[in-house]
């Protein structure tokens, strides 16, 4: 008795993981049947689809957004996303601007398993060439490139080489995270910047020792993507807001409604709103139908603070609330302005330095102003009429943010 009760225990606990992930095997071969032979979801069966889905009956009563902008300009599919690749190279042919070869050894190493490479044997001799430099090369593969297709790289200098303009990248395998080569560049450096040297003076403009090689790399892979396989299309907002997302949802819902008859979206969080492909259209013709909506975008009020720059950027939506400011600093000019004494005629004495300080204390004339910023116009007329230069306005708005009078996020950089 105990026995049987151990093997129909262990029966249940290793059909516990094939029950927890949804439909099992049988069950989705019996759904594929009564659907003509075709799965088309093959993670969710219709309950875990409704219980993921809850889809508002009707639009919500949100106040109006800001601006008024596309769903593809606000949001980007969560499959559709771009993969970095990296990969070591030389760049030959600069005019006496390479890589010293003492200074950077492994510029000389990668020289001689080059030129090993292509058949020359280098035993025994010392390369003291310098139009040779060692870079890194970096790409962005975007999404959905198939094989054959170009790609522009970015090509930065990693020696002590002083230009990359006018060389050639040799062939460079760039590879992905996972290790695999997934495209290659060659090609010739486009560089921006330059530099002129003299004995006695060099002149430097822009970065010479970075460039870029458009259209430099043919993709010899792509990443694997089954896009048109997907029930289920997620969009990630770039500015993540609960209202925008509400909105998007939404509109969608409300060209479905018509288009197909059914509500298909469904908003999760700040960032995502998950939408279910209908049956009957294909993944890229439903998404180039809804990226094309227009929905109005919402932000939280923000003022953004670059103090080494002095740039001051104030969102749309920032308020100040009544506050009153003064504004004015104590300046101490200190000056040292030595005296040479020199002795009088056949005296035998010596020159002599004596010094001499100057302190000046200035106070500017602080004024008091009223600030109230009902929208952004009237708080950056009431800043304008402090007379203050922005390292002032920086330091005026975290005082305002201090006391609790600045109704936005302040973002220091």
């Amino acid at each position: 008795m105990m026995r049987a009760f151990a093997l129909l225990l262990s029966a249940a606990i290793s059909l516990q993981p094939a029950l927890a992930d949804g439909l099992t095997p049988k069950a989705k071969r019996e759904l594929a049947q009564k659907n003509g032979g075709v799965y088309d979801d093959p993670e969710y069966d219709p309950a875990t689809t409704t219980r993921m889905f809850r889809v508002s009956t009707g639009p919500s009563t949100l106040p109006p957004g800001q601006v008024a902008a596309r769903i593809k300009d606000i949001a980007q599919l969560q499959s559709a996303r771009d993969n970095q690749l990296v990969g070591y190279g030389l760049v030959i042919g600069l005019a006496g601007t390479g890589d010293s070869l003492r200074n950077s050894p492994f510029t000389e190493q990668s020289i001689r398993a080059m030129l090993e490479n292509l058949g020359i044997a280098t035993e025994g001799g010392s390369a003291r060439a310098k139009n040779v430099a060692a870079v890194i090369v970096t790409a962005n593969m975007p999404p959905f490139v198939q094989s054959g297709a170009r790609i522009d790289i970015d090509v930065s200098s990693m020696g002590d080489a002083t230009s990359l303009a006018g060389g050639t990248l040799v062939m460079t395998p760039l590879k992905a995270a996972d290790g695999e080569i997934y495209a290659v560049g060659q090609g010739s450096v486009i560089v921006g910047g330059f530099t002129a040297k003299g004995q006695a003076e060099e002149l430097t403009q822009g970065v010479p020792t970075a460039g870029r090689v458009p259209n430099g790399a043919i993709v010899e892979r792509p990443v694997p993507a089954e896009f048109d396989d997907q029930g289920v299309l997620t969009l990630q907002l770039r500015n993540p807001d609960f209202s925008t997302a509400i909105r998007i949802a939404d509109a969608v819902n409300d060209y479905t409604s018509q288009r197909f008859g059914m509500r298909v979206a469904a908003e999760r969080d700040a960032r995502t709103v998950q939408i279910r492909r209908p049956k009957s259209v294909s993944a890229a013709r439903f998404y180039a139908e809804i990226e094309n909506l227009v929905v109005e975008s919402d932000t939280p009020a923000r003022v953004v603070i670059d103090e080494r720059t002095g740039t001051i950027v104030i969102g749309n939506n920032v308020k100040i609330s009544r506050v009153a400011i003064s504004h004015g600093t104590l300046t101490v000019r200190i000056t040292e302005a030595p005296k040479v004494v020199q002795p009088e005629p056949f005296s035998r004495g010596e020159t002599a330095v004596e010094p001499f300080t100057a302190i000046e204390a200035t106070r500017p004339d602080a004024r008091v102003a009223l600030l109230d910023g009902p929208d952004l116009e009237t708080l950056v007329s009431g800043l304008n009429r402090l007379g203050v230069k922005p390292d002032g306005i920086i330091a005026i708005l975290q005082g305002i943010k201090s006391a609790g009078s600045l109704q936005a996020d302040l973002v220091l950089q």
